[in-house]
């Protein structure tokens, strides 16, 4: 099991890695991916990615494979939602004068539901995501673009070396 989905990551990066586009672009494929990612926004995150990168100028493929390489936290979403309704709960209740409720016992499950669940749980869970997936597009974006930069030097060295 544990091969099967290594594999499968592995391979993702592979095709990442193989991408043919523009340094930046790539790179900024990636950090888009990374920034939706951290978005609770399940079911939205891939049609997010290639939009954002399309309006962005960068690579649309690079995005949705760096949004799916973040399932690599999955297990450990629970703590991230967690710690995003803390933030976003505490930075909400500061504008709006209303605390909401930070611990998970206030919530019920019967209360997925209902509409108002969106802005007493779901705003905060979105504000609060900026605060971790902002600083992980950044980071992501100034990791990629000098290995991006490399693979393509090294791509033009080929390519000049085969022509003569």
């Amino acid at each position: 099991m544990f091969k099967k989905v290594a594999g499968y990551f592995r391979s993702l990066v592979s095709k990442l890695l193989n991408l043919h586009d523009a340094p930046h672009a790539l790179a900024g494929g990636v950090a888009i991916g990374m920034f939706m990612g951290f978005t609770p926004l399940f079911g939205l995150k891939t049609l997010l990615c290639i939009g954002a990168a399309y309006v962005l100028r960068c690579n649309p493929i690079a995005a949705v494979i760096a949004v799916s390489l973040h399932d690599v936290v999955t297990p450990i979403w629970p703590v991230l939602l967690e710690i995003e309704y803390a933030i976003g709960s505490r930075i909400v209740g500061f504008f709006d004068g209303v605390p909401h409720p930070v611990s998970v016992t206030d919530f019920h499950l019967h209360d997925l539901m209902k509409w108002t669940t969106f802005f007493t749980v779901g705003m905060p869970m979105l504000v609060g995501s900026i605060f971790l997936s902002a600083p992980a597009a950044a980071l992501s974006y100034a990791l990629m673009l000098p290995v991006f930069k490399s693979r393509e030097r090294k791509r033009l060295e080929r390519q000049q070396g085969e022509g003569i």
